[in-house]
């Protein structure tokens, strides 16, 4: 997959840190959505930010939907083999290891670096997934047991339920991950609280 298959900005890390964020936005974002959060996270850290590639009614996304909550399986297979070969693409363009990587993820963007992991486990090894679903329940997951993943979700959240991230929590640890949850009161959004948990559990990686 060709370096410009995805609209994205990329920036080098600082001052001798090695961290490069993989910034994937919500549903209607675009590149420059998480580019404040990372950067609240950890200042010198790089950045390696896209812009999905699917068009809903003017909104950006990485793959498409059915309806609310309701993934599109097919589309998710497909966008999740092109985001695959776009990082092995970027981290010979830009020079940088995918273990450099550290996906961060909200909502639709969470969704698709699930996937990713579901499908890969050479590909992401650390990865924050904010507000996140189930993204397939029909593959046999690898073996995850050098990944090291944080969820943030909500107890109220209406589009991720409760249920959804005990799920994805359990496939995942029986995968072998290392996971560490956040649960906030809040629904679908994002609270300080949470960006905070987050970057407690980014400070101990």
């Amino acid at each position: 997959m060709a370096i410009d298959s995805f609209i994205h900005i990329f920036e080098e890390p600082l001052m001798g840190n090695t961290t490069i964020f993989l910034l994937l936005h919500g549903t209607g974002g675009d590149e420059r959505d998480l580019i404040q959060l990372a950067k609240m996270i950890d200042p010198q850290a790089g950045i390696l930010s896209l812009r999905g590639n699917i068009d809903e009614n003017g909104m950006n996304r990485f793959f498409e939907r059915k309806a609310m909550g309701v993934l599109d399986e097919e589309s998710l297979k497909k966008e999740t083999v092109k985001l695959k070969e776009f990082l092995e693409s970027a981290s010979e363009e830009y020079d940088f290891d995918l273990q450099q990587l550290v996906a961060l993820g909200y909502s639709n963007g969470a969704n698709i670096a699930a996937s990713l992991l579901f499908h890969y486990n050479d590909v992401l090894y650390q990865g924050l997934l904010l507000h996140p679903m189930v993204p397939i329940r029909t593959v046999e997951l690898p073996n995850m047991s050098h990944q090291r993943l944080f969820i943030g979700a909500g107890e109220n959240d209406p589009i991720c339920p409760p249920e959804e991230t005990d799920e994805l929590a359990q496939m995942l640890t029986e995968a072998g991950a290392s996971l560490q949850i956040y649960w906030g009161k809040t629904g679908h959004s994002l609270s300080e609280e949470e960006l905070n948990a987050a970057s407690m559990w980014y400070e101990n990686l």
